[in-house]
């Protein structure tokens, strides 16, 4: 099993720099936006044809192309139809582009690239994958929402010199640490990345991964400067998270279903449309609630005030972003708040994001533009 490093991306060519990448990127979005397979086809190939390199194609180009489809749904100027669409007609590119690959002289080692447990959004490892494969890395990616038994079923299977996993959503955080550990407990070190570790890799940190990149060529980048680190073993989950012998945590997340229809039920007094059975924004409001919960759940789990906070925040511009209004999140997390009286550690969660709620809604009447109303 190689561990020697990584070979270094190769030098960009002169004829495709910034500007022409700025410019492919944006033809590329004029072809996904509107599902056109081909067109994008056209793009990334042509731009590959006229000199531009591979790894820079995935990151810049299509990476790039990827966070704008993000940013416009959550803008509510891309239905989740034409989002999945965008997304799918990404990776179909990817795997024609991968498919001209030559293979770099030389091997770097073997790496299992991989999504946490209930990790859906897949793309963002497809494209390190690619990357490290460009580097000279033999790659075996796993895809989407990866057991941990399933993992550690094809780590003793295949001996890899490294894990990386990807997560975007933060409510796989318990996955992402038991996957982690598991690996550790194996001798096999871990690299994480992806939104839910952290926009600076906080909690990476905090649930013990070897090592945190931002973004595939910081990855790629720090992979090749030397093999990671071989992990401690024997470390269990509650050795990063002592207060996790609170069962806060356990015990909120065994009740989730029950909080989410309570939290249902008492909003049907502040908000009488919620009473109704026949108001068509009752099963999205019982869906909102459910994403509540599971983020408060996950604060427990890291007790991390700013996690629950950023999301209650964040959801209450998504809806203002749809002509929703976000009028039920205070009343809510007064209900949960009742409810979850006797777990101190939830208590303060709740309060912190009401109080974060409230300050938004003070800035935004100030400013006129009314974020909750």
């Amino acid at each position: 099993m190689s561990t020697s490093p990584a070979h270094s991306a190769p030098d960009r060519p002169d004829p495709f720099g910034e500007a022409e990448l700025r410019h492919a990127a944006e033809k590329l979005w004029e072809a996904v936006s509107c599902g056109d397979e081909y067109a994008a086809y056209g793009v990334v190939l042509g731009a590959h044809d006229e000199g531009a390199d591979g790894e820079s194609l995935l990151l810049d180009v299509i990476g790039t192309v990827q966070r704008r489809v993000g940013e416009e749904w959550a803008a509510n100027r891309m239905s989740v139809a034409r989002e999945h669409a965008a997304t799918a007609v990404n990776d179909r590119v990817i795997a024609a582009l991968a498919a001209r690959r030559t293979p770099a002289a030389g091997r770097a080692g073997r790496i299992t690239v991989a999504c946490v447990d209930g990790e859906w959004h897949a793309l963002p490892a497809r494209l390190l994958a690619e990357v490290l494969r460009l580097r000279g890395w033999h790659v075996d990616h796993l895809g989407a929402q990866v057991s941990t038994a399933h993992l550690i079923g094809h780590v003793h299977r295949t001996g890899p010199d490294a894990v990386a996993l990807s997560g975007s959503l933060a409510t796989r955080l318990p996955a992402a640490h038991a996957a982690l550990t598991s690996c550790q407990a194996v001798g096999v070190p871990v690299l994480v990345g992806g939104a839910a570790f952290g926009d600076d890799g906080r909690y990476a940190r905090l649930l013990g991964a070897d090592a945190w990149a931002p973004d595939g060529r910081a990855a790629a980048d720090l992979l090749a400067r030397g093999p990671l680190e071989p992990p401690l073993t024997g470390r269990q989950p509650v050795d990063d998270l002592p207060h996790l012998v609170d069962q806060e945590y356990t015990m909120v997340r065994r009740d989730s279903s029950r909080l989410v229809r309570a939290a249902l039920a008492g909003l049907e007094d502040p908000l009488p449309a919620v009473r109704s059975s026949g108001d068509r924004r009752r099963p999205h409001t019982a869906e909102d609630l459910g994403h509540i919960v599971d983020f408060l759940v996950v604060a427990l789990y890291t007790d991390c005030e700013e996690l629950f906070t950023r999301f209650l925040t964040w959801t209450a511009g998504i809806l203002t972003a749809r002509g929703v209004p976000a009028a039920f999140l205070t009343p809510a997390l007064d209900v949960l708040g009742t409810e979850l009286k006797e777990f101190p550690r939830a208590g303060r969660l709740i309060n912190h994001a009401r109080q974060a709620l409230n300050d938004s809604a003070v800035r935004a009447a100030r400013s006129g533009s009314g974020v909750l109303r």
